[in-house]
């Protein structure tokens, strides 16, 4: 089990309880007005273009990557572009079978219902899902033992969109029955500048190239990061300025934030240093790590390391965690010797 982060770390780019309205007031409407996965809105474009001349709905899509990338914006989209409604739910919610039964009986023809987190869904309620998925059919048992029997209710042509940041935690038969499936990237410098920009626009705050290209190289190449960093940067300007961002008054911003030039806040450098303090740079094992960080073993490897290792700071061995030579040079201290040699 992931234990949940400090909902103020600012750098974090899970979901956390004041990005709803500001993800609301920010979000892209349309596929066009969507910045940056090229390949993926190209393919997105043909896909429901062909599903349209059909007169069909599209097939069930699977959108899987790093938390704060769009897979949430990405399905309100497809439902506005398909022009069809969409019900939200997620995977943790839909504890019982009939939870789900509820759900799909109350879909129109062609609705889309989007699955949050659909890698935490329950194995009995997956079983419930395959028929709906391949045949718009809901089998219910009725009753229990020898009396038992199944009533078939059948279903309108509906889609299923599966959001997941574990795609190797989903199922194989489950994976299977999607009909289109997109991992979400990370993000180029250029087009989360992009998306800084248009975010300041819509906020209404005047930002220059300067203090774009701070917060673009420190928002962790993610979408949902940027925003909350301009959000956070505007309301240190709002009091200590005009509100007008430039570069000096980013800078500040940021490192009152304590977010460094790599993106990384108080919490990963602490890891790093952890592993270079206590453990001699490592290899050390993930537990030992947690129990020395005071997090659950599952927060460390979900949300702080994958970015710790995007950016070559913490490498796997089959040993343990392992610092790298860029990490020893981050945090202005130099490499033993020997570095290398623990990387085998």
């Amino acid at each position: 089990m992931v234990k949940k982060t400090d909902e103020n770390r600012i750098i974090d780019s899970s979901l956390q309880n004041g990005d709803q309205i500001l993800d609301l007031t920010l979000r892209p409407q349309l596929l066009d007005e969507f910045i940056g996965q090229e390949k993926i809105k190209k393919s997105l474009q043909i896909f429901m273009q062909a599903a349209k001349q059909r007169q069909e709905p599209i097939e069930h899509v699977l959108l899987y990557g790093p938390p704060g990338l769009g897979k949430t914006t990405l399905a309100h989209i497809i439902a506005k572009e398909m022009n069809v409604n969409i019900k939200v739910t997620s995977g943790p919610a839909l504890e019982k079978a009939g939870d789900l039964a509820a759900i799909l009986t109350n879909l129109s023809e062609g609705d889309i219902l989007f699955i949050d987190e659909i890698h935490r869904l329950n194995k009995l309620i997956e079983e419930v899902l395959y028929p709906a998925m391949e045949d718009y059919a809901l089998d219910i048992v009725i009753g229990k033992g020898p009396s038992a029997r199944t009533l078939r209710i059948d279903l309108p042509r509906f889609t299923i969109l599966g959001a997941t940041t574990r795609y190797n935690l989903l199922s194989s038969p489950l994976r299977d029955r999607f009909g289109a499936t997109y991992h979400l990237n990370y993000y180029e410098v250029q087009d989360i500048k992009k998306i800084i920009h248009r975010s300041a626009k819509i906020l209404k705050v005047a930002i220059d190239e300067a203090a774009i290209d701070l917060i673009a190289v420190r928002s962790r190449l993610t979408p949902r990061t940027a925003n909350r960093l301009v959000k956070r940067v505007r309301d240190y300007v709002q009091v200590k300025s005009d509100g007008s961002i430039n570069g000096a008054l980013a800078q500040e911003a940021l490192e009152m934030m304590e977010i460094d030039t790599l993106g990384l806040d108080a919490i990963d450098r602490k890891i790093i240093e952890i592993i270079i303090e206590k453990f001699k740079g490592g290899p050390v094992g993930l537990n030992s790590i947690a129990a020395a960080t005071g997090e659950e073993s599952g927060t460390v490897e979900e949300i702080y390391e994958p970015y710790l290792m995007q950016l070559g700071l913490i490498m796997r061995t089959s040993r343990g965690r392992v610092v790298t030579e860029a990490a020893y040079e981050h945090l202005g201290l130099l490499a033993p010797d020997n570095w290398q040699d623990k990387l085998v």
